[in-house]
């Protein structure tokens, strides 16, 4: 691969200023605002006591992980209207939260909810690129906060998670490979991915599509090398701030 030298002065292997700043919403069990550059997003998990009704009707037992996005009217240069002004949610809003909510799930036993069912909240307060990764990234850490308080509290009596989570973007953009796009990449990306790994570095998710291009398999397996360095950074990140 190739040194190259990015518009923010970063290599194609380098991320963004990536923190995490925890307890951003009081009222929550767990929260945090992420930031991946200038992309910033704040998660917020709340558990509560009750399961999906389909869960009821089918007797399924344990708990159930479920997350809500957003992008609030001034994230980004546009004003952008919120869903509720419009009578229905944003088709890709559903699409992302029910990303995060698939990339918590895969690294929570389910069976140590028993009878909860634990709300993530993502809300991005500025859009640079990678807001559903910062998102997933974040709901981590909200969630895993939010499990210790719980625990301290006796509300839950084990830890139900079994591995910790990130995600991360990856693309090619003017032909090389790059790790976390900001916008100004994102855009013009001829290949567009969002990855997400476990910390013990099993993929959860890989979304990689060709804009109006098409990619070999050595270069997506470039991309995938190169969001699983990215994520392993992440995670340690993650590791940190919950220490």
């Amino acid at each position: 691969m190739t040194n190259f030298i990015r518009h923010d002065s970063r290599t194609n292997t380098q991320l963004r200023d990536i923190t995490f700043t925890p307890g951003i919403a009081p009222n929550a069990s767990g929260s945090v605002l992420v930031s991946f550059g200038d992309t910033r997003v704040i998660c917020a998990a709340v558990l509560e006591k009750k399961v999906p009704g389909w869960m009821r009707a089918q007797n399924i037992e344990g708990g159930w992980i479920t997350a809500e996005y957003s992008m609030l009217p001034y994230s980004t240069l546009d004003r952008k209207a919120r869903d509720i002004s419009k009578g229905k949610q944003d088709g890709r809003s559903v699409e992302i939260q029910r990303l995060i909510g698939r990339s918590i799930r895969a690294v929570v036993d389910l069976q140590k909810l028993p009878g909860y069912t634990l709300w993530i909240d993502c809300d991005v307060l500025q859009a640079d690129g990678g807001t559903r990764t910062a998102s997933i990234s974040g709901a981590y850490v909200a969630a895993k906060m939010a499990v210790k308080k719980l625990m301290a509290n006796g509300m839950l009596q084990e830890d139900p998670f079994i591995d910790s989570v990130a995600a991360v973007s990856v693309g090619i953009f003017e032909g090389n490979p790059v790790l976390d796009l900001d916008y100004f990449e994102d855009k013009d990306a001829s290949v567009d991915a969002n990855v997400v790994m476990t910390g013990s570095g099993r993929f959860v998710e890989f979304q990689a599509t060709g804009e109006e291009a098409t990619y070999s398999r050595e270069e997506m397996n470039l991309l995938m090398d190169l969001a699983a360095k990215g994520i392993e950074a992440i995670s340690e990140k993650q590791r940190t701030v919950l220490a």
